[in-house]
């Protein structure tokens, strides 16, 4: 097509106008037509626009001057807007530097966003990771030489990623270079691109335009994700932050058909704690690239760790957004995503750190019902990673206030070979009450073992005080039934809270070569007597516990034990063990421990620790406690 004339005068001004939109409306309809060339409807779109450009500078006077009839110049002016938004091709219009200043209607169509979203951004924000270095370098070569360049490349188009042919044209006003012109035509001409289409068996994100009956669908998807992660988060039964993270990541990176990295704060700073990918070598291969670094201060997540807010790139800009790995290629183009969305693992009170989402060329760009999603998942992360936390703070303390209430090594009475072992009920991680002590006192050893109602710091405090109360009395007076009294005041006086104790004192001394034993008990469960032979003894038990009553009168009783006989005290932990058909382990106490006659105290209570795991399936409903002390030879006079 040759270039108009230009007329002096506005009259001339609007003929022009009005035979460019013609021409302009004649090439639009043959865009449409099947089989249409689309690279000559291109090639006369930009001499047309060549043609407004050139007739906008000379009604502007052509010299730069400006004098030129100000009708004029604002009729060409509109004419080269219209003829610019009704190319039948999409058209961007580029500054130098690559920052979109226009699109016209075709181009947002096929980007799939309005003229406000795209505006600002940089062209090859729009462009697939891997081509984005040659169309900087493109677009620098036209602004540097005023040449028309040309290259193939992926777009990322509304449908997803497309081959297409960018033809980038410099448009010089004034004398002076302006803007960039750059066009965009499907790799093949009157067909469109190769669009590079989803993996198999995964799911890609509604895009903008898509018909509104997929809606129903998303939703129900989208209630099965929270679901599925409500559900991880509730069976992690073992309240493993690990665990539930890298759980959840998998779930995401399967479900969204998306890249997930979660970075979690530790000692002031981002730490990479999970990257999951797509399945396969080269998925895990990768992953293991990006879980080498820390996200550093000026990344995405950094920034949105220290803000607190989420940040949604449909179109990730800067390469450099997720840092760069070892190798110093930038992370975003090692996973080849070209879409971003990161949001803090907030409680509501505190950030633990960052999930981030990285999308893939070829599933699509998030959006805001994406930001909602995983928002609503980011919270759910946190409050487990905040409830495993606490678990762990007071399982830790758990642990060092029930070391304190037991004897870090269980002494040996002459003679005697002694073994004691505590399980903590499986239920709950709160300290329990149960104690156990074998000291020299009296004259001879005393032996005791108890347990607290209840658990918790409470529960914790009154062991404390039983346990030493007893020890102190027992040094002091060689009867039981005395100590267990004694005890018994302190813990009224000390008001333990409604809390009651039961607990078995024994004093134990060599006469005539045999071991004499006195025991009391205050409520507790009667000991066991084992015999070498495999009899066994319940010996008595019963009274009132400590802590409630004023005058509650222990339960006292005597026996000599022989070379070979076994003590076995416990508490209720052990008779109370319930097995899945509702038999609790008291009823067949006797039967295995007679099997178990005349093994070594430590061997005696470990496999009797196995036998009740095995009978309750691991499923302790109350602390276990034991103490077994077997009866060897005399000491020497």
């Amino acid at each position: 097509m040759g270039r108009p004339a230009t007329g002096g005068g506005p009259g001339g001004a609007d003929s022009e106008a009005a035979e460019l939109k013609t021409r302009g409306g004649a090439l639009r309809q043959a865009a449409t037509l099947p089989g249409a060339d689309l690279d000559s409807l291109l090639e006369a779109a930009l001499a047309e626009l060549d043609a407004a450009v050139d007739a906008l500078a000379t009604a502007d006077g052509g010299d730069g001057s400006g004098d030129g009839p100000a009708g004029a110049v604002h009729a060409e002016r509109r004419l080269l807007h219209a003829v610019f938004q009704q190319a039948p091709v999409p058209l961007f219009l580029v500054d130098p530097d690559g920052t979109v200043r226009r699109v016209n209607t075709a181009a947002g169509e096929l980007l799939g966003g309005g003229p406000g979203y795209l505006t600002g951004k940089l062209f090859t924000a729009f462009i697939d990771p891997q081509s984005r270095a040659a169309v900087q370098t493109l677009l620098a070569a036209a602004a540097r030489t005023r040449d028309q360049r040309q290259l193939r490349c992926l777009l990322l188009t509304a449908a997803g990623p497309a081959e297409h042919v960018l033809a980038v044209q410099p448009v010089t006003i004034r004398g002076d270079l302006d803007q960039l012109v750059v066009a965009a035509t499907a790799a093949t001409a009157g067909r469109p691109g190769r669009s590079v289409r989803p993996a198999q068996g995964s799911r890609r994100r509604r895009q903008p335009g898509e018909p509104a009956a997929d809606v129903p669908d998303d939703m129900i998807r989208r209630l099965d994700l929270v679901t599925a992660a409500a559900r991880i988060l509730l069976e992690n039964v073992t309240y493993s932050e690990p665990v539930a993270l890298q759980q959840c990541a998998r779930l995401l990176a399967r479900e969204l058909t998306a890249w997930v990295i979660v970075d979690v704060e530790r000692e002031g700073r981002l730490r990479r704690q999970v990257v999951a990918g797509p399945e396969g070598q080269q998925s895990q291969e990768l992953a293991q690239v990006v879980a080498a670094v820390d996200p550093p201060p000026d990344s995405v997540p950094g920034q949105v760790h220290g803000s607190g807010s989420s940040s949604l790139l449909p179109h990730a800009e800067d390469l450099a957004a997720l840092g760069h790995g070892q190798d110093g290629v930038p992370l975003l183009l090692t996973l080849g995503a070209s879409s971003l969305l990161c949001v803090p693992l907030s409680d509501g009170e505190r950030s633990y750190g960052v999930l981030t989402m990285a999308g893939q060329a070829g599933q699509g760009r998030f959006g805001m019902a994406d930001a909602g999603l995983v928002e609503e998942l980011g919270e759910q992360l946190a409050l487990a990673i905040r409830a495993d936390r606490l678990f762990r703070q007071r399982s830790d303390v758990a642990d060092a206030l029930q070391a304190s209430l037991l004897p870090r090594q269980l002494r040996q009475m002459p003679g005697t070979g002694a073994a004691a072992l505590h399980v903590a009920a499986t239920t709950g991680r709160d300290v329990g009450g149960d104690f156990y002590d074998l000291y020299h006192a009296g004259g001879g050893w005393a032996v005791a073992i108890g347990d607290v109602c209840g658990k918790g710091e409470d529960a914790a405090a009154v062991t404390a005080a039983a346990r030493h109360a007893i020890r102190a009395f027992a040094h002091a007076n060689p009867d039981p039934a005395i100590v267990l009294r004694s005890a018994n005041s302190v813990l009224l006086a000390d008001e333990s809270g409604g809390r009651f104790v039961t607990a078995v004192v024994g004093h134990l001394r060599w006469r005539r070569r045999r071991l004499h034993a006195v025991l009391a008990s205050a409520g507790h469960p009667a000991a066991v007597l084992i015999r070498p032979d495999g009899r066994t003894r319940m010996l008595r038990g019963g009274g009132l516990p400590l802590g409630i009553f004023p005058d509650a009168a222990p339960v006292s009783q005597e026996l000599d034990l022989a070379p070979g006989d076994l003590l076995f005290l416990y508490t209720d932990g052990l008779t109370s063990a319930c097995g899945p058909d509702r038999v609790y382990f008291e009823d067949r106490l006797t039967d295995e421990l007679a099997a178990l006659a005349g093994k070594p105290a430590a061997a005696l209570v470990s496999q009797v620790q196995e036998l009740v795991l095995d009978f309750c399936q691991g499923e302790l409903r109350d602390d276990l406690t034991m103490l077994a002390l077997r009866v060897e030879e005399p000491p020497a006079p």
